[in-house]
């Protein structure tokens, strides 16, 4: 697909930023160093491209099971929370692709400049998911078919990250837009699978919004980021770490001898002595 022009960027710079990831050099990087975490990069057959899904299916059924079993060994014991990203040129396009097929109405609807391409672009983007969605039409029904036929194996290995940290009662921060779109085909399975899912922050891409709409996510931050790599969900890690710091250490009223608000009934129902504003 990213051989289409749906990308202001080439193929090859998702193996580039992963690269880059591994070599600490990335935004994602900083961000895990400022927040003490551990960063985990799980390659996905970076040099096997999944098929273009406007002509063909993206994975066959062996090849989308092994991505997300790949993704579910990645939910480890001991997590306090999992953040999850994704790095793939062209997988805003695959988002798009997997919430029109999810939910319907027009590509138009679910597609953005993702790296920044121009309107002329972005209407060839748009073109090519309604394209894939009417291609794979028969699927519609089954929202694991939708990901094997419309996804991308990264988007399938955070789909079954998902899946697993829900049973191992793990607390999840999605990322952005192509991160939450891998997790709205588990919603599409049962809507409860994702109740232990906070979505971070809400993407540029206007497709998020819709699709945070769908599936009832309010996000913590709207910061307008549109990086990708789990960077939304690191800032969103760190705003975790502050509401835990201050749960943890600070103290009630009574603890710190504050009094009450004035004019306010006690236990008795008696109200207390007016005050000031």
């Amino acid at each position: 697909m990213a051989e289409k022009g749906v990308s202001a960027y080439p193929a090859a710079v998702t193996t580039q930023m992963v690269s880059n990831f591994i070599d600490g050099g990335a935004a994602v990087n900083q961000l895990c160093s400022l927040a003490n975490a551990d960063l985990r990069v799980y390659e996905m057959a970076l040099e096997e491209p999944t098929g273009d899904f406007s002509e063909t299916a993206a994975m066959d059924e062996e090849d989308c099971a092994k991505a997300m079993a790949y993704g579910m060994m990645a939910v480890e014991s001991g997590i306090d929370v999992l953040a999850l990203g994704e790095m793939g040129i062209a997988n805003t396009t695959a988002a798009a692709a997997l919430c029109c097929g999810l939910y319907g109405g027009k590509g138009a609807d679910w597609v953005g400049p993702g790296t920044g391409i121009d309107a002329v672009r972005m209407a060839e983007k748009a073109r090519l998911v309604d394209q894939a969605v009417a291609l794979h039409g028969d699927a519609l029904g089954d929202p694991l078919e939708v990901l094997r036929r419309l996804g991308g194996r990264e988007l399938a290995a955070i789909a079954g990250a998902v899946l697993a940290a829900r049973m191992a009662r793990t607390p999840v921060l999605l990322d952005g837009y192509a991160c939450t779109a891998a997790a709205a085909v588990i919603h599409a399975l049962d809507p409860a699978a994702i109740d232990h899912c906070m979505v971070s922050h809400v993407s540029a891409e206007p497709g998020h919004k819709h699709l945070l709409q769908r599936i009832g996510k309010e996000a913590l931050v709207d910061l307008g980021m549109r990086l990708g790599e789990a960077s939304g969900a690191m800032v969103a890690v760190l705003l975790l770490k502050a509401a835990v710091a201050c749960h943890n250490g600070m103290a009630t009223f009574d603890e710190a001898g504050v009094s009450g608000p004035a004019g306010v009934s006690g236990p008795d129902g008696v109200s207390g002595p007016d005050g000031g504003a």
